[in-house]
């Protein structure tokens, strides 16, 4: 089977095609296939076994039938195939085929196809290859580029090619060429250039203030970042960010402080050079902080290294770099990456011929580099296919592939310019459009192939090149007053040459056009330039245009009066200046003879018109040489104006991932596989007709150069015409314009996609009308008059049909350039593979070997797709390329570890000259923008509210030097009833007896969602006693992360702890997750026993070592953004530091911060809020003070000994400072002083150690701003509230306890509640903490939705409450938050006396409660002996009682004075409460109570609603 399909395809081969491996290949799979079809349907219908039984080949043709099957199938071919049929061995039709040759019998035969069907059952058999065109082509392709470069080297040097040089002389009727020319120079001498001059001299032009000519059309781009460009940086940046975050500890970007890079770049002068230019501009130097304003050109080349010879020198001062800066992260960029894969193995071998082959392995592949942890490898390619390998070090995910420019037909970047690369080229070759502009030569290659039959020992390159000379010679001559020589050129190059002499004279500069010819042999490339050179000479044309030659190795050489020119147009006074990229060669009308077996990365200019590469040789049978070389024509075309081409006007791909060079190639919108598989082939065959009928006529034209018969003009236009209508039109479709008709065609889609493609430019169809009429009406006068002498556009069979590629006069060649990418030049050879597509409409150069470095795993592998992404691509060739024994990856699965991906190395791909260096430029600048950003923090820096409200007693603790508080003092002052604590701005304000409170003192109230908005913060550089969230990982502290690599993952163990606590009337249940390292902490009753104690220490402890008082954090929704690594804030100091977490959180905080003791809280506290953790960490830790008082009793130690104190820090909190004071004396005015950034160690080691610290029920520090006034530090204490970071001694306030219910205020709430209690409040006010901004999880985390799913609208907190028994809408939230959202925004509705009305507060008994920032209060207890404020001159505007126990008595409220019409309000579990309250308080004697003032929180009963009932003063 295998063998007939290869025979028919053999047979339908053209014969200027070639066999190609993969297409035999794909044969040979698909006869497997068919002949194991009925097996595997079987298999897959059958009941799945362990082990397949091994697949029989079923025979459907037997040994007998296959030879005569294939004669069959070879009849048909007019001899191109022969079959012989052998009986015993190859030997013997192999003798046979030589005999056939000798007598000639063969001439007309391609490929002889031996059988030999023996009587055993396996059939041997071979192919040879006897046609000379498809032999001589197979042979050339197997050797390397430099066994090519020696063979032609040989036919040179030795003279091989003289034969070739004496029979064009004889082409000439008139004689050889070079008589001719001499013969023209002499009869020429001096008027040519002198009449040229003139005539461009004379021509209309604008002229500047100085009298020069300007041409409106030239202008140098500025140096801009493009929005695609920015996009790849910010994809980039966040890779590099997720190696960071992985648990693999690969990348601690939190350890670095700067950016550092190197770029390495193949040996190419102009692409170093190009390169240098990039950075200088791009300010990256400048922006990193690597070079100061004035740097120098040397400067910038220590950032640039180019690998050559010398390259190691400087990588090896790179490395040392790196090794010596630690904490500067180093960029290795690895620049046209598929380039030089050689190992470095191989080029032990070959050391002496090539110095730089296998450099990049032995540089960026070196031990040092692997290893470092603070170099990330970058490498940046348009070809990565030999990096997606089976054995590549590239992870799959550390991929970055440039994103496609629309999705579904919508701009995902609005950029002024369209990306126009191979896709679209091969697009431009469909029918529908006016021009292709990939076209191939038929009189070159017809001269060629006849050559070659001419010349069978010559290399084709030899002869390609040559033929290519002379018609470039011939054609300047045509165009230069030798008309006959039309004759002897091709219809192309003569287009090429007419555009490249007549552009300059179209403007007013004399602006041109670049011509690229691409000669890859360098010697050749010498050769082409020495003879276009002389004919340039001869014909005076020196002045005209410019020849350079490009070869890697060199810079660029131009001319004196060129420079002269191009420092004119680009206003560069420096005498000394000259080219140095080709870029900076725009608009000078030149040939460009590139050479070098690979482009290294050289861009090109705007002015680049004609991308000639017919001479790019057989090695382009492979992808990447192909892509290469076709990427040297990418482009940048204006988006302002519409192509010519009527259809398209997006530019990159349809698929919103797909990249690189051929992902897209010929992308269309739909995907529809039926629809593409009908209408490509035709769509194709419309082309490919449209092509070679106007390509036939230039072959006709110039079949004379061959000495053949030139056929009559008049047959060919019939062809032409039919085949643009291979079927007959509707009378309805032939109205429509071909261009408008074809449209949908090109698009895949339902007719709809063209409104897609451009939308916007309403007079679309009628631009593709002129359009497609013009192209048919110019290709009929244009074969009319195909070799009239006439200039101009007739001359040309192709180019007039868009009526604007051979330049009209007065518009300059730039005009064009930006809205028109060159024209490209091919082989037929490579043409046919690049235009035509599998049945998924896949180019055919898609699936060629991915690059010459590498080979198939297999044989048997899937197509490739057309609909495939960049990353469906790479993960394709990861599993079907293995790289060969040369590639330097090619040893790296043999390390032993399956996973050989190196972690620090990222691949960036990106189709040609779009946009790659400027992007990973950009990327290193928002890389250390970024390394700052991680080096700062938002932290809020807000003044003390109610400043102007301090109490002005006569007691000021005026001991300004006293490190602590001296506590006979200390009880003398007052307490401070304001709060001045910047977050609770919204809060209401508590009154005491010193105050008078004007109404304008306070300000409006901040709507609720401006509360985050609106709080300022300052940006602060991070200390190193900060605290950190998850994302930081230093050496210092992966230990105490518990994340170190030597460390498993820390063990934890889970330990129930219960007490009784009479309030809740049942026992608590907590649990303890504690790591092994953490066990210390603990008492057990025996190893991994129950657990009995926290161990505390003693107050007699004097130890530097460790800090006493255990820290308790609350958090929630915080487990990556919390602050809970303190290991820098505490300067290294042992200490005990607990998470108090929710049931339902323990999991993913135990994930984020495995070597942490968690507190979790039971699950009934799953949804309550801060007061339940607060309430329970003080029950919990007073329990575990009398725990270890009777166990540490037991060891003699007195109860009052033990420790009592605790520390309750919120997760917030990241610095400590403190403030240094300088006075002149005690009671001196001058007062100054500085704040600086200390360890919480410091400053917890300092408060522990104050005398009579047991005295004190609760310390804390003030909050950090910027605005702190000298008045605010100038006490180093106060006696007031304290938020934050507190320290609480729980032996003092055993009795006072948090309010579990509580969500917002319970730390106002508890401060009032421990001062009524007679205790002791001080805040250091030398001592201030920083908060940082966290805008996820804490209070935030709380949303509070309707229980009715489906209404998705918001809750305004006036629906927070409503009337008991109504069909109100029911909220999914705890009523406690209900009550205290409500009461925060509309207790006027409550007490509308109190309004605004600060002389007259509500009255509050032992609770706080926020009623808003236009509402006063007065905080009382009912508790026997607390301390009250007087309250007797005072009448009260309202009367607040919350959930009001036995204290509160009847007798006690009647203390209390109201105005007239103040109001009540009760608030109570449930309604029967609710009447106790009222009957047992007497209430009823002095307020009147109606039953529609009866509310509830909008909970439903399930949800325990609170409820209240409200009254008027009677």
């Amino acid at each position: 089977m295998q063998l007939l399909l290869t025979v028919y395809y053999l047979v339908q081969l053209a014969a200027d095609q070639v066999p190609l491996m993969e297409d035999l290949e794909q044969i040979f799979l698909r006869s497997w296939r068919e002949s194991h079809l009925t097996e595997i349907r079987q298999y897959q219908q059958a009941p799945p076994q362990p082990f397949p039984p091994a697949p029989s080949a079923a025979a459907p043709v037997t040994s007998a039938q296959l030879p005569w099957l294939a004669s069959l199938a070879a009849s048909s071919c007019n001899d191109s195939v022969h079959v012989i049929e052998c009986a015993y061995s190859l030997a013997e039709g192999l003798s046979e085929m030589f005999r056939l040759l000798v007598e000639g019998k063969l001439a007309k035969t391609n490929y002889v196809v031996i059988i030999c069907a023996c009587r055993s059952a396996a059939i041997d058999s071979c192919i040879a290859v006897t046609g000379k065109y498809q032999a001589r082509i197979l042979s050339e392709s197997l050797l390397t580029p430099a066994e090519y470069q020696k063979e032609v080297n040989y036919e040179l040097v030795t003279g091989k090619v003289d034969s070739l040089g004496a029979f064009f002389s004889t082409l000439c009727p008139e004689g050889d060429i070079d008589i001719l020319l001499d013969k023209f120079h002499q009869e020429n001498q001096g008027h040519i250039s002198s009449s040229l001059t003139a005539s461009s001299v004379t021509k209309a032009a604008s002229l500047d203030v100085s009298g020069t000519p300007v041409c409106t059309s030239y202008h140098l781009e500025p140096h801009s970042i493009r929005p695609f460009q920015l996009a790849v940086a910010q994809k980039l940046l966040s890779h590099v960010c997720s190696i960071a975050d992985s648990s693999t500890q690969n990348l601690d970007l939190g350890s670095f402080e700067k950016v550092d890079f190197l770029i390495c770049i193949p040996p190419s002068e102009v692409t170093y050079q190009q390169t240098l230019f990039h950075v200088w501009h791009s300010g990256v130097l400048l922006e990193l902080g690597l070079e100061k304003e004035h740097m120098t050109k040397q400067r910038v080349e220590q950032y640039v290294l180019k690998l050559d010879a010398e390259a190691q020198t400087k990588f090896k001062a790179f490395l040392q770099n790196s090794f010596q800066n630690p904490h500067t992260l180093f960029v290795l960029i690895h620049d046209h990456a598929h380039w030089d894969l050689v190992s470095s193995a191989v080029h032990n071998l070959y050391s002496q011929s090539d110095p730089s082959v296998g450099l990049v392995d032995r540089l960026l592949n070196c031990r040092e580099v692997k290893e470092a942890p603070n170099i990330v490898t970058l490498h940046v390619t348009s070809f990565p296919y030999a990096l997606q390998t089976q054995h590549t070090l590239i992870s799959p995910y550390n991929e970055i592939h440039w994103p496609a420019s629309c999705s579904n037909g919508v701009d995902l970047y609005h950029e002024n310019k369209k990306y126009f690369g191979l896709s679209e080229f091969i697009e431009s070759t469909l029918s529908g459009h006016s021009l292709p502009l990939l076209r191939y030569d038929s009189s070159f290659e017809a001269m060629v192939t006849a050559l070659g039959k001419r010349f069978p020992r010559l290399h084709s390159a030899v002869i390609r090149t040559f033929v290519l000379v002379q018609h470039y010679a011939a054609a300047l001559m045509a165009v230069s007053g030798l008309p006959q020589m039309k004759n002897y050129t091709s219809v192309e190059t003569l287009e090429i040459t007419q555009n490249l002499l007549n552009s300059p004279k179209q403007c007013p500069c004399g602006h041109g056009l670049m011509v690229l010819l691409r000669v890859p042999c360098s010697p050749l490339a010498a050769v082409a330039y020495e003879r276009l050179a002389h004919v340039r000479a001869r014909l005076a044309l020196e002045e005209h245009f410019e020849i350079i030659l490009g070869s890697p190795s060199s810079g660029v050489t131009v001319g004196k009066h060129f420079v002269k020119q191009l420092r004119m147009w680009q206003k560069i006074e420096d005498v000394e200046w000259r080219p140095q990229t080709y870029l900076e060669l725009e608009g000078l009308p030149c040939i460009l003879i590139f050479s070098g077996m690979d482009p290294h990365g050289e861009s090109l200019p705007r002015s680049l018109r004609y991308c000639d590469l017919r001479l790019i040789n057989s090695s382009c049978l492979v992808r990447t040489a192909l892509e290469q070389e076709l990427g040297l024509a990418a482009y940048f075309v204006s988006n302002e104006v519409p192509l010519e081409k009527g259809a398209r006007n997006e530019a990159l791909e349809s698929d919103a991932e797909k990249l690189s060079s051929t992902d897209n190639e010929d992308e269309e919108l739909g995907t529809e596989g039926s629809t593409s598989e009908k209408r490509s082939p035709m769509k194709r065959e419309r082309s490919r007709s449209h092509d070679s009928a106007s390509s036939s006529l230039s072959s006709k034209a110039s079949g004379s150069a061959l000495g053949g018969e030139s056929s009559a003009q008049p047959t060919a236009l019939p062809q032409g015409e039919h085949a643009r209508s291979p079927q007959p039109c509707g009378p309805a479709e032939e109205g429509r314009a071909p261009g408008e008709k074809q449209r949908p065609r090109a698009s895949q889609g339902p007719p709809s996609a063209i409104s897609r493609h451009s939308p916007g430019l309403t007079p679309q169809p009628d631009c593709s009308l002129k359009t497609g009429q013009r192209s048919v009406q110019v290709s009929v006068t244009s074969s009319c008059s195909q070799l009239s002498s006439s200039s101009g556009s007739s001359s040309s069979s192709v180019a007039p049909a868009a009526g604007t590629w051979v330049l009209q006069a007065s518009q300059c060649s730039l005009t064009k350039a930006c809205r028109q990418p060159p024209i490209v030049f091919l082989p037929k050879l490579v043409y046919d593979m690049v235009v035509s597509t599998d049945s998924s409409g896949l180019p055919k150069a898609a699936s060629l070997l991915p690059s010459p470095s590498v080979m198939w795993a297999s044989s048997f592998r899937p197509l490739l797709s057309k609909t495939m992404t960049s990353t469906e691509q790479s993960l394709y060739y990861r599993q079907w390329t293995v790289p060969r024994p040369s590639h330097m990856d090619y040893g790296n699965r043999a390390e032993g570890r399956m996973d050989g991906f190196h972690p620090r190395r990222l691949l960036l791909s990106g189709p040609p000259q779009i946009g790659k260096t400027g992007a990973y430029l950009q990327f290193l600048s928002v890389l250390s923008r970024m390394l700052v950003r991680l080096t700062e923090v938002d932290v809020y820096d807000e003044e003390e509210i109610n400043i102007n409200l301090r109490e002005e007693s006569d007691w000021h603790y005026l001991q300004l030097s006293d490190p602590w508080p001296d506590l006979e003092l200390f009880k003398k002052l007052p307490f401070d009833y304001i709060i001045h604590d910047p977050k609770y701005e919204d809060a209401s304000l508590i009154c005491s007896h010193y105050q008078s409170i004007k109404s304008e003192d306070r300000g409006m109230s901040r709507k609720p969602e401006d509360l985050y908005v609106r709080r300022q913060t300052a940006r602060m550089r991070l200390s190193k006693y900060a605290a950190y969230n998850t994302y930081h990982h230093c050496e210092q502290c992966h230990q105490y992360m518990g994340f170190h690599p030597r460390y498993q993952l820390y063990e934890s163990t889970l330990h129930a702890f219960a007490f009784s606590y009479s309030m809740l009337g049942e026992e608590i249940q907590l649990h303890f997750i504690i790591p092994k390292s953490k066990e210390h902490h603990f008492v057990f009753s025996q190893p991994g026993g129950q657990l009995e104690s926290m161990r505390l220490p003693l107050v007699t402890d004097k130890s530097h070592e460790y800090i006493k008082s255990p820290t308790f954090t609350p958090t929630t929704g915080r487990h990556e953004h919390g602050l809970f690594n303190l290991y820098h804030a505490m300067d290294g100091a042992s200490h005990l530091h607990v998470l108090v977490v929710k049931e339902y959180e323990m999991a993913i905080y135990k994930k984020y911060w495995p070597n942490h003791i968690m507190l979790v809280l039971p699950s009934i506290f799953n949804s309550a809020g801060v007061g339940a953790a607060h309430f329970l960490i003080k029950e919990l830790s007073y329990h575990n003070l009398e725990l270890e008082r009777n166990r540490q009793e037991e060891l003699g130690i007195k109860p009052q000994d033990i420790w009592p104190f605790i520390v309750i820090s919120d997760d917030s909190c990241v610095m400590w400072n403190v403030v240094d004071v300088n006075s002149a004396g005690e009671r001196s005015r001058e007062f100054s002083w500085s704040e600086r950034n200390v360890s919480l160690k410091h400053i917890m080691q300092h408060i522990e150690a104050a005398p009579n610290i047991m005295h004190y029920a609760l310390l804390g520090l003030r909050k950090w701003s910027s605005k702190t006034r000298a008045s605010e530090v100038r006490e180093p204490f106060s006696r007031c509230h304290v938020h934050n970071f507190i320290i609480l001694n729980v032996d003092l306030t055993q009795n006072v306890q948090y309010n579990q219910n509580r969500f917002l205020c319970d730390d106002v709430d508890f401060n009032l509640r421990v001062h009524s209690a007679g205790l002791l409040l001080c805040r250091f006010n030398r001592f201030s903490v920083m908060k940082k901004q966290i805008v996820v999880g804490g209070h935030r985390s709380f949303h509070i939705t309707s229980k009715v799913s489906d209404n998705s609208a918001a809750v305004v907190p006036a629906q927070y409450i409503c009337a008991p028994d109504s069909k109100h809408t029911f909220l999914a939230a705890p009523a406690q938050l209900l009550l205290e959202k409500f009461l925060q925004h509309h207790s006027h509705l409550f007490f509308p006396l109190s309004l605004k009305n600060h002389d007259h507060p509500v009255l509050s008994v032992d609770c706080y409660l926020n009623l808003g920032s236009q509402i006063s209060v007065c905080y009382v207890s009912s508790r026997p002996h607390s301390l009250n404020i007087s309250c007797s001159d005072l009448l009260f505007s309202g009367l607040l009682l919350y959930l009001c126990d036995s204290f509160v008595g009847a007798s006690f409220l009647k203390k209390f004075h109201f105005l007239k019409g103040a109001t009540l309000c009760v608030i109570c579990q449930d309604r029967s409460s609710l009447r106790q309250t009222v009957v047992r308080l007497e209430l009823e004697d002095e307020w009147q109570f109606r039953l529609r003032d009866e509310f509830q929180t909008a909970n439903a009963r399930e949800d325990r609603p609170l409820f209240f009932l409200t009254g008027r003063h009677i």
